[in-house]
């Protein structure tokens, strides 16, 4: 992975001592509550419904195991010990005090980690697909892109006011796992006729209010012109954005007023005065930050270890494991292997400090030292050999690291909603809890197969909601949590934005309409159909009635449970 040189560390230790003085100054009466909210979120902190929260970048998903127990460390120290991993595969601590920011921002630093840009109007971290550098259907690796975005997007003169904030995911894989369309900028690694690398390049992609999948705007972008390029979209961005409104401010609303085509234009107008310029990329550069991302010493194995594949006869609870959590490599006799954080009773994305602590040691022994953060807010270690599986399974099992449900319906992506976010509407992480507790049969979850559901505590959409089989949105009517259910929605190649099906429902609604759909879905099923298969062959139709046909009764069930919590008090 990349490690800081004698500038990254300079540049994050003078941001630490600049953010110490401005805390200090606020602490002492010299800056306002409104002076001082710019420079907290340019350092990534947020003032939440119950306090301070803090944003960590993980740049591209990627932590060394020092670094994963340093935040173990600060989490039980200055938290209460636990960190939530988001689907922009960042930390979050949410119960540090104020005036022990600075020192947070230390430690961080002490580790080559930062909170630089995890908010505020500019661009945030980039993110890419947690299998890469080991992902068998990768045409190269794109981690060195996503440090060379990193460099150049950190402290970036010219865009630290955006009209808005501004998100970039990369992809170089066959299947894209970093969803791309659904970004500001998507960029997808290509190879051409004489096989010179480049870019695919979407634009004004993104969820929120408004969900919109980018659209592509250049078709092959040389890799020497990444920079520029970008460089020329970030400013017809800056320039036309609008500033009036936030809800209108994204850069998917731009593109949509202009349309793709004008868009293009101005942004080519633009790119000529750029184009060969200072910010063009030498091969000699990409070479030195590729050198960071060279292979870890793989060993040479069978491709498949007797040893292991007689325990996946002998141990059906490891095999279920193994089907779910555990993925091909590049190499002969490795795997991936997914540390699911969706253990029943658990928020989706918490990961206690002693769970970290076992992560890092299990990175150490089994992966180089190394591991990931998923934007689907689980952990990967990437470089396991298959005879450790077995072992590395036993020790996950231990810490709550190893349910095995990886796909399936209650591997959620779920913000933290509105018990802690100051923006939410509802809260979702009890939606996930219920949902959990609906469907704790694993029998009856491998049975459904290959599904999504995301929830989302408001329009934001930090649980990706519209991009899930099934979405859930909580939305605040007269002052009551209802949740507004989309079908339909899907990431990878394929990506789709998901249909409201109708009517929002209560919270005690919730599990009984999934279930709803399931069956829909079980009852209409052809052999190997996933539910969105099923779901696009049939239609929204008779999901949307068998959702809907209990209603009244459910409404009676909850006005008696009302009646009985009255007579009660």
């Amino acid at each position: 992975m990349y490690r800081y040189d004698t500038t990254d560390q300079r540049i994050i230790d003078e941001r630490v001592a600049q953010y110490r003085d401005q805390m200090a100054r606020h602490l002492a009466g010299e800056l306002s509550v409104d002076e001082l909210r710019p420079l907290r979120l340019q350092n990534g902190l947020y003032i939440q419904r119950h306090g301070p929260m803090l944003r960590i970048a993980i740049p591209y998903g990627m932590l060394a195991a020092a670094q994963l127990r340093k935040l173990a460390e600060i989490s039980r120290r200055y938290d209460r010990g636990v960190g939530h991993f988001t689907t922009r595969q960042n930390m979050q601590l949410n119960w540090p005090q104020l005036e022990e920011t600075p020192d947070i921002l230390g430690e961080l630093a002490s580790v080559e980690m930062h909170a630089v840009q995890t908010s505020g109007n500019c661009v945030r971290n980039i993110t890419t697909d947690h299998f890469a550098g080991c992902a068998p259907d990768e045409i190269t690796d794109p981690r060195p892109y996503c440090e060379l975005l990193r460099q150049w997007s950190t402290f970036h003169p010219e865009f630290a006011y955006l009209p808005r904030k501004f998100k970039i995911a990369v992809n170089a894989a066959a299947d894209d796992r970093a969803v791309i369309r659904a970004h500001d900028i998507g960029l997808d690694l290509v190879i051409d006729d004489t096989g010179e690398i480049g870019f695919r390049v979407f634009v004004g992609g993104g969820l929120g209010r408004t969900p919109i999948l980018g659209k592509l705007i250049r078709e092959f972008l040389p890799r020497r012109h990444l920079l520029s390029y970008l460089d020329a979209i970030l400013r017809v961005y800056n320039r036309y954005g609008r500033r009036d409104n936030m809800y209108k401010a994204r850069i998917k609303i731009l593109v949509q007023a202009l349309g793709i085509e004008e868009f293009a234009r101005q942004v080519d107008a633009e790119w000529a005065y750029l184009q060969d310029g200072p910010t063009t990329v030498p091969d000699a550069e990409f070479a030195r930050i590729a050198h960071h991302f060279a292979p870890p010493p793989w060993e040479t194995l069978p491709a498949e270890d007797s040893a292991h594949a007689a325990r996946l006869s002998s141990d059906k609870a490891f095999a279920n494991w193994v089907k779910r959590c555990v993925h091909a490599h590049r190499t002969p006799g490795y795997a991936a292997v997914t540390l699911s954080l969706k253990a029943p009773g658990v928020a989706p994305g918490d990961i206690t400090d002693a769970q970290m602590l076992a992560v890092a040691d299990l990175a150490d022994r089994f992966s180089f030292g190394e591991l990931r953060v998923t934007h689907e807010q689980n952990v990967v270690l990437a470089d396991v050999r298959q005879r450790d599986l077995y072992e590395v399974w036993q020790i996950a099992r231990s810490h709550r690291l190893a349910t095995a449900n990886i796909g399936l319906l209650t591997d959620m992506i779920c913000c933290p909603g509105g018990d802690l976010c100051a923006l939410a509407n509802a809260r979702s992480i009890p939606i996930a809890d219920a949902v959990q507790q609906k469907f704790d049969d694993l029998d009856y979850l491998y049975d459904i197969g290959d599904i999504s559901l995301n929830i989302s505590g408001c329009m934001n959409s930090c649980g990706h909601h519209h991009v899930a089989n099934i979405g859930i949105l909580g939305v605040d009517k007269n002052n009551e949590e209802w949740y507004q259910i989309t079908v339909g929605g899907q990431q990878g190649n394929a990506a789709t934005i998901g249909k409201v099906i109708g009517p929002s429902f209560y919270a005690q609604e919730v599990p009984l309409v999934i279930e709803a759909l399931i069956d829909v879905y079980r009852e209409n099923r052809g052999d190997s159909e996933r539910f969105i298969d099923t779901l696009q062959r049939i239609g929204i139709e008779p999901f949307k009635a068998r959702a809907y046909a209990g209603r009244d009764r459910r409404r009676v069930a909850k006005v008696d449970s009302n009646e009985k919590e009255l007579v009660n008090a």
